[in-house]
């Protein structure tokens, strides 16, 4: 009777059982990798732009973006933009910062106008319905700045993207006027 019983017991353990290597020890082994041998100085020129609906961007930090998952930070989204005109038109939770390289404009957060400048910072309030925006250069010039995310506050934040208007060149390239983008 013993016997049975613990024969029974055994087969109900191994009952739907594999054998599992759970990722998350695999991810926490690259996130350690990552933090002692990723790259610490990243050289622009070995990360392209990208044409996308908001605008032109170069994307130097991004835990979105697996091949951009080579330097020792892994939280932080860091982008240089640069159009004229006007960039796209989007909707976010905000909680972000650009700060002004090149050139002079305007941004209309949820309808209303903020003037800047090279020099000056772009802080994107937080608002739980969210903070629609767009950007624009002034007349002749070309605006350049950098973009500062941190994710897991982004993500906490309720990390939620709508595009409402994409950026002219992208729509260009989108129509195929522009046949060496690919």
């Amino acid at each position: 009777m013993e016997r049975e019983r613990a024969e029974r017991k055994e087969s109900e353990l191994s009952e739907n059982m594999r054998i599992y290597d759970p990722e998350n020890y695999h991810y926490a082994e690259r996130w350690i990798r990552r933090q002692t041998e990723g790259a610490v100085v990243v050289r622009g020129k070995e990360r392209p732009y990208d044409v996308h609906k908001q605008n032109v961007s170069r994307r130097y930090l991004s835990p979105c973006e697996p091949e951009l998952a080579d330097t020792v930070l892994q939280d932080w989204e860091v982008f240089l933009a640069k159009f004229t005109g006007r960039s796209g038109k989007h909707r976010h939770q905000g909680g972000l910062v650009i700060f002004i390289l090149e050139g002079s404009g305007y941004s209309v957060l949820d309808g209303e106008r903020f003037d800047w400048e090279a020099g000056d910072l772009v802080v994107l309030p937080l608002k739980p319905d969210r903070v629609e925006h767009q950007h624009f250069a002034n007349p002749g010039e070309m605006v350049k700045w950098i973009a500062f995310i941190y994710w897991p506050f982004f993500n906490h934040a309720g990390c939620e993207i709508t595009q409402m208007d994409a950026c002219p060149l992208y729509e260009e390239v989108m129509r195929g006027e522009h046949p060496d983008i690919k």
